[in-house]
């Protein structure tokens, strides 16, 4: 007798006594470990879905993790049947953005090519005018988008400007909470830099699987929020997680003590694959929790030059917006929490395979969705979750106020599949939106616009690039504008960073389109809970 255990959708049998990572490597799943499975590194962490019941007890070593997290090389099966189903925290189902989309023709195609890294004289390699390598091999760079969420990896040839390769994963990070201020809690009570070294031992994962040899890559440019960012090189986030909410190099930066809040080290000092003598450099920051994320969206949409007025909306479980041109700008950061994400939702989920992304209902009142990869439903994503509440108030089965009118709470989505959505849903999204649209709606005013006077309302990220405008609009999560101004831009950071691995002018003149970018609390603002309250409900915004 065995247990059928499956990791990451391949199963094997496992008799009583097997360890998760010896069952892991039977299958030929790669999981971290920088101790050899002696417990001490605590990176080979999975996270159990369904048997727990048919494993051995928590050991010491696993006190710290959440409860459905396991570290493979501590945990056994001790069943003699039965079913155990785990993942690792690199689920290869979920649909990660891994490009921008259409952003502006100030792209990455059109910047001169000026990268920090030169070859001179046939096999001599410069970063920034010094000689670091011999080699007559390529000159590789490395792109890295740090979501909350996911994780997207690029290399890039820094010779011709050409991308060579491509990677994405979800954030392992996310036994240690789902948004950042858990992050910064778990960072900073368990002082074993546990978050930075797992993300560390996935990336570098991620660059072994590409077909260069590392010793090549001589910059890796770095971007994310603040947190993400920071928990990267390792300092210290306690200074994110309260008053006034800044990260240490802000702090540093407005102390005098540096000319910029970007991050360069050098590269020996971070345990991922590339040369040595080569740099990692992190993008500047805007200010508190608006990060070199967002700054690098205002680099890839051409914000340095525009002269138009734009608005920028990174929508997640922390939502950047940004408001101007070139000559001013204001950014705010809106956290809105996990559940336009999948979290806090009944029936919510990432956008993985089976998540329901589309959803209309006929004139007979049937629903017909659209699922993620075509197979059966498992819950409802993001954009989904847009469309469903667009539609429910477009057929007036949802008031203003979020309640259901003549239909069932819980409201059935798929009966087969017992995917159902009920009121109490309906409130944590209009929580999620209230914070949004608040952000959105202050900067406006303090710039002393209205929404019609915005040129161009650029949508970032995963969930901005899938989501249907119109539903958003209906609902009042999106200003009412004419659809040619809406350019969902997808992965506008990864975009930006790319721009500043390939060009020192793209990084000089982003530093100083932040000098002149004011960053605003929304807290602080005497009328953010009336536009908070007015946010939460359902309906075209009166305030576009």
């Amino acid at each position: 007798m065995a247990v059928n255990f499956t990791l990451d959708s391949l199963s094997v049998e496992a008799p009583a006594g097997a360890r998760l990572f010896d069952l892991a490597e039977q299958l030929g799943i790669n999981i971290p470990t920088s101790c050899r499975k002696q417990g001490k590194c605590r990176e080979c962490l999975v996270q159990v879905t369904e048997g727990m019941e048919h494993l051995s007890e928590r050991t010491p070593e696993e006190e710290y993790i959440q409860p459905s997290f396991r570290l493979a090389c501590r945990c056994q099966v001790t069943a003699d049947d039965g079913d155990v189903s785990c993942h690792t925290l690199r689920r290869s189902r979920m649909r990660v953005e891994t490009e921008g989309k259409s952003i502006t023709d100030t792209s990455r195609k059109d910047i001169a090519l000026d990268p920090a890294v030169v070859r001179v004289r046939g096999n001599c390699i410069l970063l920034d005018g010094r000689e670091i390598a011999r080699s007559h091999e390529p000159i590789h760079g490395l792109v890295v988008d740090i979501g909350t969420t996911t994780c997207v990896v690029r290399l890039l040839n820094l010779e011709n400007g050409q991308i060579e390769a491509a990677a994405s994963f979800e954030n392992p990070q996310r036994f240690g909470g789902s948004d950042v201020m858990a992050r910064i809690q778990y960072d900073s009570e368990r002082k074993d830099q546990l978050l930075q070294r797992t993300l560390l031992a996935y990336l570098s994962h991620t660059i072994e699987d590409f077909s260069v040899d590392p010793n090549t890559i001589y910059e890796t440019v770095i971007t994310g929020n603040s947190t993400m960012r920071d928990l990267f090189f390792g300092f210290d986030l306690s200074t994110i997680g309260q008053e006034p909410f800044q990260s240490i190099t802000e702090i540093e930066y407005l102390g005098g003590c540096r000319t910029t809040t970007a991050v360069e080290v050098k590269a020996g000092k971070l345990a991922i694959p590339m040369n040595p003598e080569g740099r990692i450099y992190g993008m500047p920051l805007i200010s508190g929790h608006v990060g070199a994320d967002a700054a690098a969206c205002m680099l890839a949409v051409g914000m340095c030059t525009e002269e138009r007025t734009i608005a920028i909306m990174d929508v997640g479980t922390n939502t950047e917006v940004v408001v101007g041109n070139k000559d001013k700008a204001i950014a705010a950061s809106c956290p809105g929490g996990p559940a336009f994400e999948g979290g806090a939702v009944s029936c919510g989920m990432p956008g993985l395979e089976g998540a329901i992304e589309r959803v209309a209902i006929d004139g007979e009142g049937r629903m017909e969705i659209g699922v993620i990869g075509g197979g059966e439903p498992e819950g409802i994503c993001g954009s989904g979750l847009i469309d469903l509440l667009g539609e429910l108030v477009r057929t007036k089965q949802l008031n203003v106020k979020g309640r259901f009118e003549g239909v069932d709470n819980p409201l059935v989505i798929d009966r087969e599949h017992h995917i159902l959505f009920t009121e109490s849903d309906v409130n944590e999204l209009a929580l999620a939106k209230g914070a949004n649209v608040a952000g959105l709606s202050i900067l406006f005013n303090h710039m002393g616009l209205a929404a019609d006077d915005i040129d161009a309302l650029y949508l970032a990220g995963a969930f901005g690039r899938h989501l249907d405008t119109q539903a958003a609009a209906r609902i009042g999560f999106l200003p009412s504008l004419d659809a040619s101004r809406y350019h969902q831009v997808g992965n506008a950071a990864i975009e930006g960073a790319t721009m500043a691995l390939l060009s020192l002018n793209a990084r000089k003149s982003l530093e100083g389109l932040i000098r002149k970018t004011t960053h605003l609390r929304l807290e602080a603002d005497p009328c953010f809970f009336d536009i908070f309250v007015d946010g939460c409900l359902f309906g075209p915004s009166e305030r576009s």
